[in-house]
């Protein structure tokens, strides 16, 4: 995989869809006749994470990707409703804009948990659910993101340059191997105008664990075929929950990844776009 491909420079996501919870950007590549495959990306991140993946598979599949509503490109403004139920929400509005009944899904962090919803509450259908370093097991949040959490009134009020150095530190942390300048400053960027400060805080005090206590018990009710991937230096998220996961849904398999962090994405991307061919077949 080229620099140029991982760097990937001209991602943009050209297309809008007004959701329940406002405007979304997203965009679509690949073979309109190919089986489709949507991405789903988590926090604070943007479908950027995905861009080496999707262009890997892209030759085999009608690729979607786009930004969740607060994050990225997508809007972000006062009062908006980002939490992981809406999300959710969106997901499915999403899934019906785009016409697909049976997509395979491939879902990292937040995006886990919101997969899972969709399918286990909202009666979401996939071919295929590709669940990377996921939030799905209780408990979840890092202390960090707990106290940000728990003050999220107070960081908002950060001066501008010390929530920048804040959030670019978080970021960083989320690779083993560390992330390319160009990638870093990139995932930076939205939360740095005066609206993505705010939106940064507020999708960390609106999510909690209750998202995921709703359905957890329920596991062991998925009938798909299912991939568990996991970095093995992932510290945001043990790769012991990994393990536990796959143990929980029936048929899953499991892979891991070594010296791959929470954004297994930027650390294996070509590791793990070659696994989940494999997987999506």
């Amino acid at each position: 995989m080229t620099a140029n491909r991982v760097l990937d420079h001209d991602w943009t996501l050209d297309r809008t869809f007004h959701s329940s919870s406002g405007e979304v950007r997203w965009a679509s590549f690949g073979a309109p006749e190919a089986p489709p495959l949507a991405f789903v990306h988590g926090t604070p991140f943007s479908s950027y994470v995905w861009r080496a993946v999707a262009r890997a598979l892209a030759p085999h599949h009608r690729v979607h990707v786009w930004d969740l509503p607060g994050y990225g490109a997508s809007e972000m403004r006062a009062g908006q409703d980002v939490s992981l139920g809406r999300q959710t929400r969106v997901f499915t509005e999403l899934l019906d804009h785009w016409g697909l009944e049976r997509p395979a899904v491939v879902a990292h962090d937040f995006g886990g948990c919101i997969a899972l919803r969709a399918h286990l509450l909202h009666g979401a259908r996939y071919a295929r659910l590709a669940l990377v370093d996921p939030v799905a097991l209780a408990p979840w949040g890092s202390p960090t993101y707990r106290l940000i959490g728990a003050n999220a009134e107070v960081f908002a009020q950060l001066p501008a340059p010390l929530h920048a150095a804040l959030v670019r530190e978080y970021l960083g942390s989320g690779s083993h191997r560390g992330l390319h300048p160009a990638v870093h400053e990139r995932l930076l960027a939205p939360w740095c105008t005066p609206e993505g400060q705010a939106a940064f805080y507020r999708q960390i005090a609106l999510n909690d664990q209750r998202f995921t206590d709703e359905i957890q018990g329920r596991y062991g009710e998925l009938e798909l075929p299912v991939l568990v991937c996991w970095g093995a230096e992932d510290t945001w998220i043990p790769v012991a929950k990994a393990h536990e996961l796959a143990a929980a849904i029936p048929g899953a398999e499991l892979r891991l990844f070594d010296g791959a962090g929470h954004l297994v994405q930027e650390d294996s991307p070509a590791e793990l776009a070659t696994e989940l061919a494999r997987f999506l077949g």
